[in-house]
C-alpha cells in the first residue's frame, strides 16, 4: 500500500483567491480572516478623451478616495485597458460589457449645456462600476447624473453608492477560504 498525503490550506486557498478574484492578486494577512490587502485594479485609456482627460483622471481619482475594493488606474503604454473614454459630441453614457469592463463617453452636449465635466467623469465610470441611474435624485447622489440640474458639480459618490461599489468589487473574497486540511490518498 503506497500512501501520499497533500497538505492543503494556504496553496488553496491562493488558487481559490486568485480564481474568485478573476485572476487578479488580492492578499490577505494570515490569521485576518478576508481583510483585503490590496484592491482589484482596473485600468482605464483616457488617451481618446480630448479636452476630458484632466475630468477623467480626477473622477478616477475620487473613486479611489471613496472605496477600497477597486483600484483606478491608467493603463500603462502598450497594455490593453478595462476602460476607454473618448469624447464625442453626444451625450455622456457608458457602455459596460462585464463589471469593470466597458466604453465610457464623455459627451460635450452636456458639458455644452452646462453640466461640471468632472462630476460627469465620476457618474460615467460609477456605471462600469455597477452603478444604476438614480433618476431623478439630489445633487449629494452622483448617480443622480442630469436629474440634479447643471448647478450641481457634486463628483463625489453618496455612502450607499460607496457600499454598492465596495460589495460589487469585495463580493468575491468575503467568501471564507477553505479551512486547512489533509487528504490522504491511499492506493
Amino acid at each position: 500500500m503506497y500512501r501520499r498525503t497533500f497538505v492543503h490550506g494556504f496553496t488553496a486557498a491562493v488558487t481559490v483567491a486568485l480564481t474568485l478574484a478573476g485572476g487578479q492578486a488580492y492578499a490577505a494577512a494570515p490569521g485576518s480572516g478576508d481583510q483585503l490587502l490590496a484592491a482589484r485594479v482596473v485600468t482605464y485609456d483616457a488617451g481618446a478623451s480630448a479636452e476630458f482627460k484632466t475630468a477623467v483622471d480626477r473622477g478616477a481619482a475620487i473613486w479611489n478616495e471613496s472605496v477600497d475594493a477597486v483600484e483606478l488606474r491608467p493603463a500603462a503604454a502598450g497594455q490593453r485597458a478595462n476602460i476607454r473614454i473618448l469624447a464625442d459630441d453626444g451625450w455622456p453614457r457608458a457602455l459596460t460589457t462585464s463589471l469593470g469592463n466597458g466604453t465610457v463617453y464623455i459627451g460635450r452636449q452636456a458639458v455644452n449645456e452646462g453640466y461640471d465635466t468632472v462630476r460627469i467623469s465620476a457618474h460615467e465610470l460609477g456605471h462600469i462600476l455597477g452603478l444604476p441611474d438614480r433618476k431623478p435624485g439630489p445633487c449629494t447622489s452622483l448617480m443622480s447624473g442630469s436629474s440634479a440640474g447643471v448647478s450641481c458639480t457634486n463628483p463625489y459618490p453618496d455612502a450607499a453608492e460607496k457600499a454598492e461599489v465596495e460589495g460589487n468589487f469585495g463580493a468575491a473574497l468575503a467568501r471564507p477560504a477553505p479551512a486547512a486540511r489533509s487528504v490522504v490518498i491511499v492506493d
